[in-house]
């Protein structure tokens, strides 16, 4: 068992693969970490699922295993904060999977397995969308007819919470200030891509809507659309609304613009070559991150720390430096030198600079695991 003591599996199950992660309860230490794509097979799902989970968890050695922690990306507005699951918390993470159709069946199948596989060890649901439960009224609310959002529930909930409330917290340890004392704009950027203003540690604002597909522009979803757009292409006939939902789930963002691809490194290289719409689909991504982070900025009465994190945040140097340069007036002052070349954890603001810049390494699973362990009283003495 490697000598350790007791410990926390935490699962992050995406549209494409399954993450595994393993932790000591009681010195947060990370002790292994597996991933794997969804097995192809013509089997039934569940059991595609079942298998796949299965062969990570033989991959590692998993004893003694207390608590299991699950990553969901929609929780709605009913759950603020992590839950051990049950019969009603599945419900409802199935019930939410038509508004997060990439992610909330998987996740739900790979509880199914995980129930199945380690029986009696108790599960804990991680919501993305609790972080963001702190936004007032006049950030969460949409000016649509009022009975909309009292009778079905719309309204602006958020996403990557996880990310969030983990990065604004290490970049308060990284500054060696409170967090309660800062104005932080975290721009989580990956495939899927979301801002958020933080002050004092909880969320006032954040990009993404009722679904993962507002904000900022991703990989494949288009980020904030006018909504006549849509209007007009189902009422001309253009697309009916399951070819719409596919378009602007898969075929959307960075990859619809450029025509080539949503990965910014295959961009970035196009780009070299003389790809025009590689350059225009880049530009268009950093000009709207760019008008993001003056958004929470102002949500925030200002702004002390702007942080980039997620696979495009973290290791992008060329798009970090493309989107910093214009803000010079809002106090972003970037050390050319030091972007270049940082890694996890890493500070890129030029010497003298009013505003703190951070390069972070995410750590979505350490929030799981730590939020399991809160859930299931199993918090060290």
């Amino acid at each position: 068992m490697g000598g350790f003591g007791e410990t926390i599996l935490v699962f992050n199950a995406g549209s494409s693969s399954l993450k595994l992660g393993h932790f000591d309860v009681a010195a947060e230490r990370q002790l292994a970490h597996v991933e794997t794509l969804w097995l192809a097979s013509t089997e039934p799902a569940a059991d595609r699922y079942r298998e796949t989970v299965r062969r990570l968890l033989t991959a590692i050695d998993i004893a003694p295993v207390v608590a299991v922690g699950h990553r969901v990306v929609h929780g709605g507005a009913r759950y603020t904060a992590a839950v051990r699951i049950d019969a009603a918390v599945k419900r409802d993470i199935g019930e939410l999977g038509r508004l997060a159709p990439l992610h909330n069946p998987a996740a739900l199948a790979v509880i199914d397995a995980a129930e199945q596989l380690l029986p009696a060890i108790p599960q804990v649901a991680a919501f993305d969308t609790a972080f963001h439960q702190t936004m007032p009224p006049a950030a969460y609310l949409y000016p649509v007819p009022y009975h909309w959002y009292e009778a079905w529930g719309i309204r602006r909930f958020g996403f990557h919470g996880l990310s969030h409330a983990y990065c604004s917290g290490r970049a308060a340890e990284l500054v060696s200030r409170p967090v309660g004392d800062l104005r932080t704009v975290v721009c989580h950027l990956g495939a899927g891509c979301s801002l958020a203003a933080i002050g004092g540690g909880h969320s006032v604002a954040t990009s993404m809507g009722f679904t993962p597909l507002d904000g900022i522009p991703m990989a494949t979803r288009p980020g904030a659309l006018d909504p006549g757009i849509l209007l007009h292409l189902l009422g001309a006939g253009r697309l009916d609304r399951e070819a719409m939902e596919d378009a602007l789930t898969h075929d959307a963002g960075l990859a619809g613009v450029s025509g080539i691809s949503g990965d910014v490194r295959e961009l970035l290289a196009a780009r070299r070559a003389g790809h025009e719409r590689a350059c225009l689909a880049l530009e268009i991504f950093t000009a709207r991150v760019r008008e993001g982070i003056g958004a929470m900025a102002v949500a925030l009465g200002g702004l002390d720390i702007l942080v980039f994190t997620g696979g495009i945040g973290e290791h992008a140097a060329e798009l970090r430096a493309e989107v910093c340069h214009p803000l010079r007036w809002l106090g972003v002052e970037l050390d050319a030198a030091a972007n270049a070349v940082a890694t996890e954890d890493s500070a890129i603001a030029a010497a003298g600079s009013p505003i703190s810049i951070l390069v972070i390494q995410t750590r979505e699973d350490l929030m799981v695991a730590r939020e399991t362990r809160r859930v299931t009283g199993r918090e060290p003495s």
